[in-house]
């Protein structure tokens, strides 16, 4: 039910800004360098970064000279590499992340950028998925990015999660989404 609910509210935002003049529409895609933080583990192994990917569609959407809204849909590999004892394991938590960021243009191409980001875990490797980690996670996201030409761009930008993605009771504190983000993309 929470899934449907949230691809309606992602179609019909993209559907909005379908109707607003003067926007750009394209795709883009890169490298994720994911890792979970926080204190639920401590003293029972560690985490590492995982190096994975994210896929998917933005708009840029001009409020005036300087300042535009960028809503985006993703396709995002997340998760962490892990060590307990003499163990290793790569956890791979897969979501649709719809970032909406505020756009500053400070000179001609670039443009930093800063705004909530929500995310739907897809699926996970781990066995107990329905049961151990959270569906929803929200992030704030904080980047930059440079527009080479009318039609391709590239930038990097850092999302940090806020809510716990933990749903398993027997689990003592709170862990959160890291994820350092490198892309490129195409404008139409």
């Amino acid at each position: 039910m929470r899934k449907s609910l949230f691809l309606v509210v992602a179609f019909f935002l993209m559907l909005g800004i379908a109707q607003a003049q003067d926007f750009n529409f394209g795709v883009k895609g890169g490298i994720n360098i994911a890792s979970i933080g926080g204190n639920s583990y401590v003293g029972l192994g560690g985490f590492g970064s995982k190096v994975a990917f994210h896929l998917g569609g933005v708009a840029e959407v001009p409020i005036s000279e300087k300042f535009s809204i960028q809503p985006e849909l993703l396709y995002s590999s997340q998760g962490s590499k892990w060590n307990y004892n003499s163990s290793d394991g790569n956890l791979k938590l897969d979501y649709i992340n719809l970032p909406i960021l505020g756009k500053y243009h400070i000179i001609k191409g670039l443009s930093a950028e800063a705004g909530p980001m929500v995310g739907y875990l897809i699926s996970t490797n781990e066995e107990a998925e329905d049961s151990r980690f959270s569906k929803l996670d929200v992030a704030f996201a904080i980047g930059a990015s440079y527009r080479l030409n009318d039609n391709i761009f590239f930038g990097l930008r850092y999302n940090k999660g806020i809510l716990n993605i933990n749903n398993d009771s027997n689990i003592d504190g709170s862990n959160q989404n890291n994820v350092f983000q490198i892309f490129d993309g195409y404008s139409f």
